[in-house]
């Protein structure tokens, strides 16, 4: 007969198992088909299995595109954080005030709402108001006078408004994590710098953002991390063009993939992509940690 221990121990067992399970069906198994595929090549219409070791990881680093596509991504990511996260943490430090409760309220939803949205559906949305012809937006402009901006179609315009769109519906994301933040610094702080007579441009600086500071480290990393596997909105809007000034890694894996039917190649810059995830967040961990010893 099991002792209460090994029963305690088999209850634990039974609901970690579905948690087990997804890891496994989700995470564990693609991972393991992902290092087998990258050192072999895959022929699908005879489905021959070559083993080629590492010439699926020569050819991509041998493409310029492949190059092309990461320096879109960091040229994504860099201002798509700089949006998400500075925009945010201004709208929220405007926000962090005795507001009356339903304006508060209001605030927070309206910032809020575009998250919920369907990308799809806000991709669809955008691309209409970005149309070089049609669109609203260069409507205004010509209302300005001025010549109509080819948001979509401009090789150097086209990524930043891709941006754009990213940061409309992901900011009210980051602004109600680090208004939460900012409303959890203790009410003593605030108050000796307030009888201290800190302003409230140094009560900012020297005790909120501090406070702060592993939130909004969280923030760069996820946004950071999101960056790196943009992939849905570029598809829709622009499908990687005019040209590849907005095709991202994760298009490229794609395209390698599924189009050109390099399955190798495809694991190969998938592998790539996921051990760079995996620099940025091990630097970033350990820039939490030292803001944490602090």
């Amino acid at each position: 007969m099991a002792t209460l221990k090994q029963r305690e121990a088999i209850a634990a067992f039974g609901f970690l198992a579905p948690a087990y399970i997804i890891y496994l069906l989700f995470l564990a198994i693609p991972l393991i088909a992902a290092l087998f595929l990258s050192v072999l090549e895959v022929d699908r219409l005879t489905l021959s299995i070559d083993y080629v070791g590492w010439a699926n990881f020569d050819w991509i680093f041998t493409d310029p595109r492949f190059w092309k596509t990461f320096a879109n991504t960091f040229y994504f990511i860099t201002l798509a954080v700089a949006g998400n996260v500075g925009l945010g943490l201004v709208l929220a430090i405007l926000l962090d005030r005795n507001l009356p409760g339903p304006l508060l309220y209001l605030f927070r939803l309206a910032y809020f709402l575009p998250v919920l949205v369907s990308l799809a559906f806000v991709s669809f949305i955008w691309q209409f108001l970005f149309s070089y012809d049609l669109g609203i937006i260069n409507y205004y402009v010509r209302l300005l006078g001025l010549p109509p901006v080819g948001w979509l179609n401009d090789q150097n315009i086209a990524m930043f408004s891709i941006v754009i769109i990213d940061v409309w519906k992901n900011v009210g994301f980051f602004i109600i994590i680090l208004l939460a933040a900012l409303q959890g610094v203790p009410k003593s702080l605030l108050e000796a710098a307030r009888i201290d007579g800190a302003s409230a441009f140094t009560t900012l600086r020297r005790i909120k953002i501090p406070y702060i500071a592993p939130v909004i480290l969280f923030c760069v990393t996820y946004a950071t991390i999101g960056g790196l596997q943009v992939f849905d909105s570029i598809k829709i809007i622009t499908n990687g063009g005019p040209g590849d000034s907005t095709r991202s890694v994760v298009m490229y894996m794609y395209s390698e993939a599924f189009n050109a039917g390099e399955l190798g190649t495809g694991a190969a810059s998938a592998l790539t992509l996921l051990i760079v995830i995996a620099v940025v967040v091990a630097i970033q961990l350990g820039l939490g940690r030292r803001l944490a010893r602090r």
